[in-house]
């Protein structure tokens, strides 16, 4: 079974014996330790599956795990096991010990927008920075495990006693709304764990072995969550990677690494040091310019791939050059190498950077792709027809009864919704509830009042059926009774009705299989999905294009070739950053980087950039200058008092290489 590791990797693999940290490289072969790991667990130390729990921080990398591990057992041994995000074991968690956290089981999982609208009403503004800010300052409090009483205790300014208020408000909201957040879903089952020795005990039996991947990236609150589950014991193997340590903006603090020291004595530590992506030369690259940052654990990647070719600094006269120059050295580099539009990447610190390639993409005819695009359950007709589900599953959710009450129109307008709002309120009650008041007919229109009535008994019809029929008929019997189809083609132009139609069935597709595989009624589909960024077993076949991507988006990643745009001060390191002492996290982004790279890198910056109108020049970046001088074919100002690198071998094979291209193709 171990026969294919490396030496540090079997070792990996074999010790049970206590806590683990297994401190990781970039393109290491994490994910094949952890997995093999789990098959060593079940095969040959007699764990059984329903004990172990791999946890990751995204759906894409729990699925390629599940995959992986599917590869290497039959599905009778892996019956019961645990591959999940931390938001749905907290998911799994909360949902089972519901009544001890005072929820009723079907509660709801509010998402980004309803979360928006919640703080927006609380301010009772419309500035989206504002409101933006406050949900991002409350989500640091809840993964930072400070709940909104500690927060009023901790409060040493107005601005702090603020939020602390607005932090209660929000909270009291969502427990009316029988509702939580993403962040409760680690938070609730930490602060339950702390009063409930009991059902800690409970959890800790069922799972009995952890695996936590990408451990660096783990805020407070999920490494309480870990050291609870774990107990005394410590049984667990973290895999991370301080170096790659880029998410303190949302909450993640590399100081976990320490704190695994501190709280488990005998925690022992192996290095993934040999790299089976990148060349020598993009290696001896990385590695320079991280060894500029404190080191909690030393280590050095190397590679058996080849020495590879010298690494490109390219300066430009403006970014619109510099987008030039990347589009036309890519396709030069694709002619002459015969590759395809996927082998490459473009890289960049922020969104803003892509617009100005896209366009010279677009002059060229190169075909691009942005990852990230927009998440298929975050579309429009999606959440429409989720506001429904979500009311099924849970009646006191009121952002989702306001959705589906307004979505198709059925003469309920603003005025009603607000007498039937003043009403909830003053009874404490959520708007579902408050249509059965005997004083709500009074209070409301006869014909709107009809219309509420109506769409109530709907509701409660479904809900008698949600817990037992197959949730993708039911689905399409709710589309049909509210003409959900007629409705798109008859509020919007042919060619678009026509695509979110189609993502509705597919959507409708999705809950027939997920019912075929797991028997999952609806109410559990429309829990889970609240965590779902993509659909799953959506096609994602290879298509031949240049991704384009923030670096932050591109972690975890490879790619054959990869440009890495706008290494300047101000962008890279980011000017917050710098102004804020944050450079080594930046240091660490521009190591994720290079470390994407398998065979070539090409880094680039501007003379010159336009700020605010106006022309300013900018100084590369000082990461740049970290660079070992003897890996690297350097143009512009960092060049000055150099030698040409260019040896006569390298220039005889360039040219041989193109004059191949010329020739016909192979095959």
């Amino acid at each position: 079974m171990l026969h294919t590791l490396n030496p540090p990797q079997q070792a990996a693999v074999r010790h049970l014996d206590g806590p683990l940290l297994v401190l990781a490289g970039a393109g290491s072969g994490k994910t094949r330790v952890i997995t093999q790991k789990i098959a060593y667990l079940i095969e040959r130390a007699g764990y059984e599956a329903r004990h172990i729990a791999a946890i990751t921080f995204t759906n894409k990398a729990a699925r390629e795990m599940q995959e992986r591990v599917a590869g290497l057992l039959d599905a009778q041994r892996t019956r019961g096991l645990t591959v999940s995000t931390f938001h749905s074991l907290g998911l799994q968690i909360v949902r089972h010990e519901a009544k001890a956290l005072g929820y009723k089981p079907r509660f709801s999982i509010l998402d980004s927008a309803d979360a928006y609208k919640i703080v927006s009403d609380i301010l009772a503004t419309t500035d989206k920075e504002e409101i933006r800010k406050t949900l991002g300052l409350i989500s640091r409090l809840k993964n930072d495990f400070v709940g909104p009483e500690q927060a009023l205790l901790n409060a040493g300014s107005d601005g702090e006693l603020r939020l602390a208020r607005i932090y209660r408000q929000y909270q009291d909201t969502l427990f009316a709304y029988q509702a939580v957040d993403f962040d409760d879903l680690i938070r609730l089952p930490v602060e339950l764990f702390e009063r409930d020795g009991e059902l800690l005990t409970k959890w800790q039996m069922r799972l009995r072995y952890l695996l936590i991947d990408e451990y660096q990236d783990t805020n407070t609150c999920q490494y309480r969550l870990v050291r609870q589950l774990t107990g005394f014991r410590g049984l667990f193997t973290a895999v991370g990677d301080d170096d790659q340590s880029i998410y303190a903006w949302r909450g993640a603090n590399v100081d976990n690494l320490r704190l695994l020291q501190q709280d488990f004595p005998r925690l022992e530590i192996i290095k993934l040091e040999q790299n089976y992506r990148s060349t020598a030369r993009i290696l001896k690259a990385a590695n320079a310019v991280i060894a500029n940052n404190p080191k909690l654990f030393d280590k050095q990647l190397w590679s058996e791939l080849g020495v590879g070719d010298p690494i490109q600094v390219v300066e430009t006269r403006d970014e619109e050059h510099e987008a030039e120059t990347v589009a036309m050295r890519l396709l030069a580099h694709k002619f002459e190498c015969r590759t395809r539009f996927a082998d490459y990447a473009i890289l960049y610190r922020g969104n803003h950077q892509a617009r100005v390639i896209e366009q010279q993409l677009r002059n060229h005819k190169i075909p691009y792709q942005i990852s990230g695009g927009q998440s298929f359950f975050d579309k429009v007709e999606i959440k429409d027809v989720m506001a429904y589900l979500r009311l099924i599953a849970n009646e006191d959710d009121d952002p989702a009864f306001i959705r589906a009450i307004t979505t198709p129109k059925r003469g309920i307008g603003n005025v009603t919704l607000e007498k039937l709002g003043a009403l909830a309120a003053e009874r404490q009650l959520s708007l579902f509830a408050a249509l059965r008041l005997p004083s709500c007919e009074q209070a409301l229109p006869a014909a709107q009042f009809e219309a509420l009535r109506t769409f109530q008994g709907f509701i409660e019809r479904m809900q008698g059926r949600a817990g037992r029929e197959p949730a993708g008929a039911l689905l399409k019997e709710i589309l049909d009774a509210i003409s959900y189809e007629t409705w798109l083609y008859d509020s919007d132009e042919q060619r678009p009705a026509e695509t979110r139609w189609k993502n509705v069935l597919e959507l409708v597709a999705w809950f027939d299989r997920k019912h075929e595989e797991e028997g999952s009624s609806l109410i559990e589909m429309t829990q889970k999905i609240a965590l779902i960024t993509l659909l799953e077993g959506r096609s994602e076949e290879e298509v031949d294009v240049v991704r384009l991507s923030t670096l932050h988006a591109s972690k975890g990643l490879e790619y054959g070739h990869v440009f890495l745009i706008g290494c300047e001060e101000g962008i890279l390191p980011h000017q917050q950053s710098i102004d804020t002492n944050m450079v080594e996290e930046e240091r660490r982004l521009m190591y994720v980087g290079i470390t994407r790279a398998q065979r070539s890198l090409t880094i680039s910056y501007c003379a010159k950039r336009k700020r605010a109108g106006e022309w300013q020049v900018v100084e590369p970046s000082r990461f740049l200058r970290e660079l070992p001088s003897d890996e690297i074919r350097i143009s512009g100002r960092l060049a000055a008092g150099r030698k040409e690198q260019v040896s006569k071998e390298e220039g005889r094979a360039k040219l041989a290489n193109l004059l191949a291209g010329l020739g016909p193709k192979p095959g």
